[in-house]
């Protein structure tokens, strides 16, 4: 949204709202400000969550893992889980063979207990919003 905007939606002119914007950036509050594009339309819209049980509970592993998942770009979130599964991942490919590619590189920089894969058949609800009613 362009800063003129932001500054009519909260009543500010241009250049405070831009200060404002500044100093959250600087607070660490406004991380980065990305450019959310369509996958369908980069030819990357087969999204598929990858459950993932370590290999072993150990530093070392999870060094590696990380680094593993860093270095596919087809891997665009990951987390670590309480539960049955350790970390899940979202990855977004162009179809089933580009899933395959980035499973087997996967395997390849890292040792896993077991790895399952979910397709995604439909997005209902996608955001990078984040509730602010909690913010202080």
């Amino acid at each position: 949204m362009p800063v003129a905007e932001i500054a009519d939606a909260v009543g500010l002119s241009t250049t405070p709202c831009w200060r404002r914007i500044r100093n959250l950036e600087d607070a660490g509050v406004v991380r980065k400000r990305v450019a959310v594009l369509d996958p369908a339309k980069i030819n990357a819209g087969v999204t598929v969550f990858v459950g993932v049980k370590a290999g072993r509970h150990a530093a070392d592993w999870l060094d590696t893992f990380a680094r593993a998942v860093q270095e596919i770009e087809e891997v665009t979130e990951v987390y670590r889980l309480s539960g049955e599964i350790d970390y899940l991942l979202k990855i977004v490919v162009p179809d089933i063979a580009a899933y395959d590619d980035v499973y087997k590189r996967l395997i390849k920089k890292a040792d896993f207990a077991d790895v399952s894969s979910f397709f995604a058949m439909e997005e209902i609800k996608s955001t990078t919003a984040l509730p602010l009613r909690y913010a202080d």
